[in-house]
């Protein structure tokens, strides 16, 4: 069957940089026409150098990959007339208005004269940016030039939109109404894929999602179900100071307990009904005498999702040189 415009797979997708240094190993990926999908892992997981490679930026080391119809080696022209890129890196002429950066932009896909002026308008209005239309880009705060380029992607109505950290270093208010934009464009029809390291952001946008981590995907599927997964509560254990092992041999077996995961100076326990099993950890803690801080009970989260596949939180990015630092050099 003909795959769609729409859609995107990948099968084996690989890149090793000089040194062997492996920044994306051997993943499979099939996003569907008209979803929001995620891409969600820390710094240096590999997301970017994916990106890169589904765009035709950057040629895979092995593997292949389809986008909006077309392979990414063989076919590359014709992926990159049928996508739009919004990179982490913003360019912008400083010296243009929005509205003169959208009409270049136009202008370059041949779409000129009143049809440019008039998609112009449009795109403004889309992301919110009419009033500003006239102003010199330089004026504009950090989440009005993301919103800008976000919409210079859109000119020629791509079929896969491709956002790379979107909302990487814009404040709260900004963040939220990139998002806004992103579902309107989304609900025109165009399928978009979206890396981001943020957990909410990956929650509140995605259909589904695949979490990254050392250029492996760890996990795959919608939100609802990786949280499901896991698990119905999370019981949460401050161990100020008391040891792990001794705290969890100490609370021993509890009704519907499924896991105990240690992370730094906390304790998670994976229990059907987290209310009920608090009092009974209580207890146990007083019989062994074994001293810890507070103690907790939430509903599991796709930091809990990331925690469960790699053994850390997603805050807990190595410090290690990132794949497109690596890149660079």
């Amino acid at each position: 069957m003909e795959a769609s415009s729409r859609e995107i797979r990948a099968t084996g997708l690989s890149r090793t940089f000089k040194g062997g240094i492996d920044a994306v190993r051997g993943i499979d990926l099939s996003v569907n026409e008209g979803e929001v999908f995620g891409f969600l892992g820390p710094n240096g997981a590999g997301k970017s150098t994916t990106v890169r490679m589904l765009c035709t930026l950057l040629p895979p080391t092995s593997g292949e990959a389809t986008v909006a119809g077309a392979t990414i080696v063989s076919e590359a022209a014709d992926v990159r007339r049928r996508i739009g890129v919004a990179l982490q890196e913003i360019g912008l002429d400083p010296v243009q208005t929005g509205r003169e950066l959208l009409e270049l932009q136009c202008g370059l896909y041949g779409i000129t004269g009143a049809e440019g002026r008039k998609r112009t308008d449009e795109l403004l209005e889309l992301v919110g940016l009419t009033e500003a239309a006239d102003r010199r880009t330089k004026t504009y705060s950090g989440g009005m030039k993301r919103r800008l380029d976000l919409a210079s992607a859109l000119v020629h109505r791509p079929s896969v939109l491709f956002l790379d950290e979107p909302t990487t270093g814009l404040d709260p208010a900004s963040r939220l109404t990139v998002w806004e934009e992103v579902r309107a464009i989304n609900a025109g029809g165009t399928t978009v894929f979206l890396t981001t390291q943020y957990l909410e952001e990956a929650d509140e946008l995605c259909n589904r999602l695949a979490i990254i981590d050392a250029g492996t995907i760890v996990a795959g599927g919608t939100p609802e179900k990786l949280k499901g997964e896991i698990g119905n509560d999370v019981v949460s254990v401050a161990l100020d100071g008391a040891d792990a092992a001794e705290t969890e041999r100490a609370i021993g077996a509890l009704p519907g307990l499924e896991r105990v995961v240690a992370e730094g100076e906390r304790l998670h326990l994976y229990v059907e009904d987290g209310a009920s099993s608090i009092a009974e950890i209580v207890r146990k803690l007083d019989a062994a005498k074994t001293q810890v801080g507070a103690i907790s009970v939430a509903r599991p989260s796709l930091d809990d999702v990331f925690l469960e596949a790699t053994g850390r939180r997603l805050e807990g990015a190595r410090p290690e040189e990132s794949a497109e630092q690596e890149e660079a050099a």
